[in-house]
C-alpha cells in the first residue's frame, strides 16, 4: 500500500506534494531527485495515486487504497499513470519520449482527473530526448503531471530544470532506518546496525541488504579476508580477489565494508570501547588489529579504500587496483 504517512525521513517533499493537493496547486512537472534506491518511485506513485483516487477528499488526502482507481493503481494497471519504458538499458531515446508522452499527452484521462507520466531514472534521457520532453513541458495540457525521477538533476538540461518543482531526497536519520528495519522488517537489532551504517541515509539501500542473502556472504567473505590478510600468501590474496569479482555485488558495497572495519578498528583503538562498533561481534579480531596498528597505519588504509573507490569508478584495471590496496592492508 503506497500511503504518505509510510515515507520515512522526507518531511520537506511529503509536506510539498500533500500540500499541492489540498490547495489544489499541483504543478504540471515534477523533479524528484535522489539516490538510487532512495524511495523515489514509492514517493511518486504515492503522489499519483493520490491525485486519482476516487474518495480522496479536502480533509483526508491519502489515497484510500479501496476504490477502483486505487486498485488499478496498486496492481501498476492504471490506465492514466503511465511509466515510461526504454529498451536501451543506459539510454532513453527522443523516439521513447515521443512514442510514450509527446504523442500520447493529447489525448484526454481515460477515467481519472490527472493524466501522469512517471519517468524513472531520468539522467538517462538523451539531450534530443529531453528537447523533445521540452515540447510538452512548455504547453501542457491542464490533466498532465510529469514526474522526473533522476539520482543526478544535474544530468538535467537548465530548460528542463527551469520548468520543473525541483524536491531533493534528504539523507533519513540513522536512527529513523533502524526503527523501520527492526519495526517494520523485524530486523534483529546488530543486523540492523550493519545495515545503517551501510545505507548512509538511504533508506531503500538499507531495505535491499537487510534482505539481501548475498550482502551476508560478501560480509562474512570480507571479514574473513581481513582476519587474516596477514597470514595469507599473495597468491591467496589474488584467489579472494578473483572471488569477489564473481559477486553480482557492487564492489562499492564491498569496499564499504573494508571501509567500515578499519573504522571500527580505529574507533576501538582510541575509546577502548566495544559498545558503539558496527561489527561488534568480532571484537577479539578488531582488538588484536587495533593493538598491533598505529593510528597512521590505520588512516593510511581508510585514505587507501577511498582512492580503491575511485580508481574502480574510472574504470581502472579491477585486479590491479585491488591488488595494490590488499598490500597497502597488509603493509599496515
Amino acid at each position: 500500500m503506497s500511503r504518505f504517512k509510510d515515507i520515512v525521513g522526507q518531511e520537506q517533499i511529503k509536506e510539498h506534494l500533500e500540500g499541492a493537493i489540498r490547495l489544489n496547486k499541483v504543478s504540471h512537472a515534477y523533479i524528484i531527485n535522489g539516490e538510487r534506491s532512495s524511495g523515489k518511485e514509492f514517493i511518486a506513485k504515492t503522489f499519483a495515486m493520490a491525485l486519482q483516487c476516487e474518495k480522496r477528499s479536502e480533509q483526508e488526502i491519502e489515497p484510500c487504497g479501496e476504490c477502483h482507481s486505487c486498485k488499478q493503481a496498486l496492481s501498476g494497471n492504471h490506465p492514466d499513470i503511465k511509466f515510461l519504458t526504454h529498451e536501451k538499458p543506459n539510454t532513453i531515446s527522443v523516439d521513447d519520449i515521443r512514442s510514450q508522452i509527446n504523442n500520447d499527452v493529447a489525448i484526454k484521462p481515460y477515467s481519472g482527473p490527472k493524466k501522469i507520466y512517471i519517468i524513472n531514472e531520468g539522467e538517462k534521457m538523451t539531450v534530443q530526448a529531453q528537447n523533445a520532453l521540452l515540447k510538452t513541458l512548455e504547453e501542457p495540457p491542464e490533466y498532465a503531471v510529469i514526474l522526473i525521477l533522476t539520482a543526478n538533476a544535474n544530468a538535467l538540461l537548465p530548460t528542463i530544470l527551469s520548468r520543473c518543482v525541483l524536491l531533493n531526497m534528504k539523507p533519513v536519520k540513522d536512527e529513523q532506518v533502524k526503527q523501520f528495519l527492526m519495526e517494520t522488517m523485524e530486523i534483529p537489532d546488530y543486523k540492523a546496525d550493519i545495515c545503517v551504517a551501510f545505507a548512509r541515509g538511504n533508506l531503500g539501500k538499507a531495505r535491499i541488504l537487510a534482505k539481501s542473502e548475498e550482502f551476508d556472504k560478501v560480509k562474512e567473505e570480507a571479514i574473513t579476508l581481513l582476519k587474516y590478510i596477514n597470514d595469507m600468501e599473495i597468491n591467496e590474496i589474488v584467489a579472494a580477489i578473483k572471488k569477489i569479482n564473481e559477486y553480482k555485488f557492487d564492489v562499492n558495497d564491498y569496499m564499504d565494508i573494508l571501509s567500515i572495519w578499519y573504522r571500527d578498528v580505529l574507533l576501538f583503538k582510541a575509546t577502548h570501547d566495544a559498545n558503539h562498533l558496527i561489527f561488534r561481534e568480532e571484537i577479539q579480531y578488531i582488538r588484536k588489529v587495533a593493538d598491533k596498528s598505529t593510528y597512521e597505519g590505520i588512516e593510511t588504509i581508510i585514505d587507501a579504500l577511498e582512492k580503491t573507490k575511485q580508481r574502480l569508478n574510472a574504470n581502472v584495471n579491477f585486479d590491479l587496483v585491488m591488488e595494490l590496496l590488499l598490500l597497502t592492508i597488509k603493509e599496515n
